[in-house]
């Protein structure tokens, strides 16, 4: 949760908390059609990530067709 140093929430109409007023330029332009991500199902591409010890797994490779779940999420905080 984003609070302001009076304690209020900056909580914007998607649910999303950020530590910027509700009222931002960065906050006020999205539209809402606006994609979040890939859809359920769809086929992600190809991408390398380092694992938690630092070792660079690709994702379709090192899966070797095993099925999968990805979750996003964003962060507040950037």
């Amino acid at each position: 949760m984003a609070l302001n140093s009076d304690g209020s929430l900056n909580r914007d109409k998607h649910g999303f908390d950020a530590p910027v007023p509700v009222d931002h330029l960065a906050r006020t332009n999205i539209p809402d059609d606006h994609p979040a991500g890939p859809a359920i199902g769809e086929r992600l591409p190809d991408f390398a990530l380092p694992d938690a010890e630092g070792n660079i797994v690709k994702f379709h490779k090192d899966r070797a067709g095993a099925k999968s779940a990805v979750a996003f999420f964003r962060s507040a905080v950037w």
